[in-house]
């Protein structure tokens, strides 16, 4: 058999189980992380980052992947320019010290070709702990305009924010729970 149909013959049988992996890289437009903290117990407080960057690796056949993702503290929004500003400030996030909130992790537990959670590490404060997610919605298709695979996501996950240094008076009821939610979008890096 020639060395070409031997190739061939190789991939013909490896199928899809074979397939390299793909980047996608994060579209900062359509990214959000938001996130839920209780206020005093009297009701509960909404903020997103609005400034996102990464790159998600994926094997769907494999079932494996990588998210390396930047989050820009001092674009914490709550809608309330003055708590924005504060939760920005030396005594919460204080961004110019640590202007970079990163996660890494693996994309886990696939089904159909798709994750359902994602274990890794958040980096907030100056400090790094393992975060759980648990993707509630996974879905790929092409992009309408652009003719690449294009992939959304939506996870969740939850953390202590008291085990970042992030630890503000629990004397007054400020409960340390805070629920994150993730709306993601990603592009996949265009052939070479």
């Amino acid at each position: 058999m020639r060395p070409v149909l031997v190739v061939l013959a190789g991939l013909a049988a490896c199928g899809a189980v074979c397939a390299a992996p793909v980047g996608y890289e994060v579209d900062p437009e359509h990214t959000y992380p938001s996130f839920e903290a209780d206020h005093m117990g009297m009701s509960m407080w909404r903020g997103r980052f609005n400034r996102t960057t990464g790159k998600v690796t994926m094997d769907r056949a494999a079932g494996t992947g990588t998210i390396d993702i930047a989050i820009e503290a001092a674009s914490i929004d709550f809608g309330h320019p003055k708590l924005a500003e504060y939760m920005i400030g030396p005594d919460q996030l204080d961004a110019k010290k640590f202007p970079t909130v990163t996660y890494k992790g693996r994309l886990v537990r696939f089904v159909n070709g798709a994750p359902t959670a994602a274990e890794g590490e958040l980096s907030l404060h100056g400090v790094t702990r393992p975060v759980a997610l648990k993707i509630d919605m996974f879905k790929c298709i092409p992009h309408p305009l652009l003719k690449r695979e294009w992939c959304g996501a939506d996870a969740l996950g939850r953390l202590d924010r008291s085990q970042f240094g992030l630890d503000y008076a629990p004397q007054w009821g400020f409960k340390p729970d805070v629920v994150l939610r993730i709306q993601v979008e990603a592009l996949a890096e265009p052939a070479k």
